[in-house]
């Protein structure tokens, strides 16, 4: 019947055209459904986040409270261009502003360096932790760390009395 097997295996010559418009749209409509679904969940809403911070770090200022990218939280002392001077407790750190990853609002900042510095004993800044996250204090696991962590700077104090 076929003089050859790839006479056999072409599309039949019924008369018909090519692939319409039709077609072609009805088999690209997944993937153009897919990159519209991305668009409105992926895409767009990580150039408003980029938009935002772009538009945080032109607005930083000296005194503001900050967290960087690398979980530091300190105050703004100084910002000479891209580069930013912070103060996190004791030390004075140079970071760049890109690294900078947001504004924290300065009643929390004040309220976790407080539980975080060397004013409070270690003792009672766990039991505030413990009470502000709404889990009971477990007291067999205070005494295991009931260890007082001290600063070079309370040191040097306690060395300037004991002299």
């Amino acid at each position: 019947m076929f003089d050859s097997i790839a006479f056999a295996m072409a599309l039949p010559q019924t008369g018909a055209a090519s692939a319409g418009g039709a077609d072609m749209l009805m088999q690209f409509l997944p993937l153009i459904l897919m990159f519209v679904i991305f668009w409105f969940l992926l895409i767009r809403p990580q150039q408003k986040r980029a938009k935002e911070h772009k538009r945080m770090l032109s607005e930083l200022k000296r005194g503001d409270h900050i967290l960087t990218s690398s979980g530091l939280v300190g105050r703004i002392v100084e910002i000479n261009g891209e580069e930013a001077m912070i103060e996190c407790g004791d030390a004075k750190l140079r970071v760049t502003r890109g690294s900078i990853g947001a504004l924290m609002e300065s009643g929390k900042t004040e309220k976790t360096s407080e539980k975080s510095s060397g004013k409070k004993s270690d003792k009672t800044s766990r039991k505030a932790l413990a009470k502000d996250s709404g889990k009971e204090f477990d007291k067999n696991a205070d005494a295991d760390k009931d260890i007082d962590v001290q600063t070079d700077k309370d040191r040097d104090t306690e060395a300037k009395k004991q002299a």
